[in-house]
């Protein structure tokens, strides 16, 4: 049975630099629970490893949308069963609204029941919470990604931009010291 889970949180950082630093995957452990590790593959899909609920968990996820300033979509491809949507909303005033929508199987009877206590809903919770806290502490973007992904899974051309601003490696295929793509995921992650 799928369990889907939905959570928002208001940033007051503009909506270009929250969606920039979502874009870096390979930073997700310093605010996600239970993420050990994210590895960026291809500007389309990552790696995951996370230890939810004391199981370890590994996992390649495919980023199939992500409109720059708009959404990120994704949908595990190998390993644990998962799927979601992060979409950011300008609430103007330098302010920006995130919504994470996760849907994922629980796999096993530790999974199960931490499923039924709540366990990855609160996880979700506390992690757009500590999302906020990093992005607002910082100020800035560690990175960015501003290429588009389609339905099919295809890349377009973005730049990785670094945190001061100036572009770095352009096109499709690369991988920049400053991560590609974006997304997150059941908590753990994509």
């Amino acid at each position: 049975m799928t369990t889907k889970v939905h959570k928002t949180v208001q940033v007051d950082v503009p909506i270009t630099t929250v969606y920039n630093q979502w874009t870096q995957f390979e930073d997700f452990p310093h605010f996600m629970g239970g993420v050990e590790k994210v590895t960026q593959l291809t500007d389309a899909s990552l790696e995951w490893v996370a230890q939810i609920a004391g199981v370890k968990r590994t996992w390649k996820a495919r980023i199939v949308e992500q409109v720059p300033d708009t959404r990120v979509a994704w949908a595990a491809s190998e390993g644990a069963t998962n799927a979601g949507t992060v979409e950011f909303r300008d609430l103007g005033d330098g302010r920006t609204e995130v919504s994470l929508t996760l849907e994922f199987e629980p796999e096993g009877v530790v999974e199960k029941a931490g499923d039924t206590l709540g366990i990855v809903e609160r996880q979700a919770e506390s992690d757009l919470k500590k999302f906020k806290e990093f992005i607002e502490d910082e100020g800035y973007a560690t990175g960015a990604w501003r290429g588009t992904i389609g339905a099919g899974g295809s890349a377009g051309t973005g730049g990785t931009m670094g945190a001061g601003g100036s572009v770095g490696t352009t096109g499709v295929g690369g991988t920049g010291t400053t991560g590609l793509g974006g997304t997150t995921g059941t908590t753990g992650g994509i």
